[in-house]
């Protein structure tokens, strides 16, 4: 590994009067760092160790370590297609559990940003402070596999290289392993479970009685609020056009930011919260993803289904999201072989919405789930009725509520947001936020919804408020 140069290491000291740690509440000092004397490019991590990918099926695969040097770390292994966004992918929730391939051959090149700046990666206008600039707090997936890691790395905006941010988290990776023949395993047997084993006896493979499926668990706990809280968009609370309640199943940032960006007030509820004790007091429901099997939360799908049945407002869910109100709806879900995960999913539109969605178009989607919604053209669904289609796969992406129910219930297994992937899809927060305006306006007169009681939430998280990072100049001390 290439060592900083001693120079370059006093200038970033003195880019950081009084302190060699960094106060991330400051996205200028972030930037005065990464330019001071040159930008960073190299970060200390811990040495690399010899490595074994073990999976239960009997197959193994020897490289070396990055990251965090855990012994033994267990997980369903995954691949996902997308060729940028690490960084994204690896703070999505929906990883929890899972242990990420990358197919993309080359990763760690453009590092890791600052976490907690306060802004996010398209430094919107709109964009408000949501507690990280991707997509979570730290890094989601239990462990990480790729064929090449950068060890330098250069993006103006990098404060840290990829294997000292998942050494930070207690994340382990292996690198030096044919990610090519693990995802055409893993395409003809499906998913499997898995370990990477570092350091000394690596390449002992464990007892089958050892490895543990995440998706008999409920995951969920893991990465929902666990108290109410409320983020209102530019301007504040009277800014706000309406006020959305949002069922945090392992919520994406970026969902949140184009909620916002639309001018929606939005409350992030529990997983488990009661909502139909409060659905008098939001204009909308949102229910985010989340990792794991839908059918892991029946307390969520029962809270659903009351709404569905009792409320006349908007309701709209992604991924989790779709699969909780599908089964809300009576439908079933079934565990996919090896998944969709990637930026590159093509959908069919089955029926147009709003603006954005028109019937019989392709749309290049950011996708990441295990569990999809059955399907049977023989059946009849009642009131509902599949929206999207994977094109290439004909697994159902997305469903909705049949116009003539009265119903304003939409739902898509992909992720609109783009964090990260196309942009194809975004239009949709502006169509459902458009519904929920309209909505408003003919019940309430244009008033906004109120909302939880001051006494009924807690204080947001903040990126820019009270977390810091280490810097290169204090890690190499």
């Amino acid at each position: 590994m290439l060592a900083l140069p001693t120079s370059a290491l006093r200038s970033l000291r003195s880019a950081m009067p009084g302190s060699t740690r960094l106060s991330v509440g400051s996205s200028n000092s972030v930037r005065a760092l990464a330019t001071a004397a040159s930008p960073l490019t190299w970060t200390p991590a811990p040495a690399s160790k010899p490595a074994t990918l073990h999976l239960k099926s009997g197959h193994s695969w020897q490289g070396k370590s990055f990251g965090a040097p855990n012994p033994r770390t267990f997980g369903e292994v995954v691949f996902t297609t997308s060729i940028t966004s690490y960084t994204e992918s690896l703070t999505d929730p929906s990883y929890q559990g899972q242990i990420l391939t990358f197919t993309q051959p080359l990763i760690g090149n453009y590092g890791v940003p600052n976490n907690f700046s306060g802004t996010s990666p398209i430094g919107s206008p709109k964009d408000v402070d949501v507690g990280s600039f991707l997509e979570s707090r730290g890094v989601q997936a239990a462990g990480v596999v790729v064929s090449n890691l950068a060890e330098r790395f250069s993006h103006f905006e990098a404060i840290e290289s990829l294997s000292t941010w998942c050494a930070r988290h207690g994340v382990p990776g292996i690198s030096g392993v044919d990610t090519r023949a693990i995802t055409t395993l893993l395409r003809d047997q499906g998913s499997t479970l898995g370990a990477i084993s570092i350091g000394d006896g690596h390449e002992v493979t464990p007892g089958q009685e050892e490895y543990r499926d995440p998706m008999a668990e409920n995951l969920i706990p893991l990465v929902s609020t666990k108290t109410p809280y409320t983020l209102h968009p530019v301007g504040g609370a009277s800014a706000a056009k309406v006020h959305i309640a949002l069922l945090d199943f392992g919520a994406k940032s970026n969902i949140i930011r184009c909620l916002i960006r639309e001018g929606a007030s939005v409350t992030v509820l529990p997983w488990n919260y009661d909502f139909t004790a409060v659905q008098d007091k939001f204009d909308g429901l949102f229910l985010s993803n989340g990792p794991g099997s839908p059918y892991s939360i029946p307390e969520a799908v029962e809270t659903t289904r009351k709404t569905i049945a009792g409320w006349d407002k908007p309701i709209f869910g992604i991924c989790m999201g779709n699969q909780i109100i599908g089964l809300a709806a009576g439908l079933k879900a079934y565990r996919m072989k090896f998944g969709n995960r990637g930026h590159n999913q093509p959908v069919v539109a089955l029926s147009s919405t709003g603006t954005s969605v028109k019937a019989g178009r392709v749309y290049i989607t950011s996708q990441n789930h295990g569990y999809a919604l059955e399907y049977d053209p023989n059946e009849s669904w009642g009131e509902w009725q599949p929206w999207f289609v994977n094109a290439n796969d004909s697994s159902v992406e997305g469903i909705r509520a049949n116009p003539d129910s009265g119903r304003l219930v939409w739902a898509v297994q992909f992720h609109p947001e783009n964090a990260g992937g196309p942009d194809d899809c975004q239009g949709m927060f502006k169509d459902y936020i458009n519904e929920c305006i309209k909505k408003n306006q003919e019940t309430l007169g244009g008033k906004v919804s109120p909302g939880l009681d001051a006494s009924q939430v807690g204080e947001a998280p903040r990126g820019s408020l009270g977390a810091k990072v280490e810097t290169a100049a204090e890690l190499a001390v």
